[in-house]
């Protein structure tokens, strides 16, 4: 049996442990850490309440309510997705969708390139001369789709 306890009594360890990967949770935020955290401060008041607990089964049901903890936690954000106000906030190509360009060089063969707000865009959409007005109308990867508005091309 292996009995190495750093503090007296022994659940001290645990909600020490339970501290530890709580404030790891802060530097490297995900909610990983938080629930590991929280499954120590448990195995802790499980060892309080019965502190001949073996220290192999104290491991095992940090494992497990660890793992636990983390897949049910997953599986409830992807039931439940936050909501935003800003739900393209880092997705620059899709913030332009909708977006009318004009095109300063033409589009041939289907691709091209388009200025959008400081940087350029690489296109695809209909061959289409410069200065026509385009709409964008979709993204691939960091290729804009667009299509020429009405009464234009």
């Amino acid at each position: 049996m292996i009995s190495l306890p750093l503090l007296d009594p022994p659940y001290w360890n645990w909600w020490l442990l339970a501290v530890v990967l709580m404030a790891l949770e802060m530097v490297a935020p995900g909610f990983f850490f938080l629930w590991m955290g929280i499954a120590a401060a448990l195995v802790g008041v499980l060892l309080a309440g019965f502190p001949g607990l073996p220290v192999e089964w104290q491991w095992l049901i940090f494992a497990l309510l660890s793992v636990g903890a983390i897949v049910g936690w997953q599986f409830w954000q992807r039931r439940h997705p936050s909501e935003t106000d800003t739900p393209t906030l880092n997705r620059r190509g899709e913030q332009a969708v909708g977006r009318i360009l004009v095109l300063d060089q033409p589009i041939v063969a289907g691709s091209g390139r388009a200025r959008l707000g400081d940087s350029t865009w690489p296109i695809r959409g209909p061959d289409l001369p410069a200065g026509t007005r385009v709409r964008v109308v979709a993204v691939d990867g960091t290729v804009l789709r667009v299509e020429a508005l009405a009464g234009d091309g």
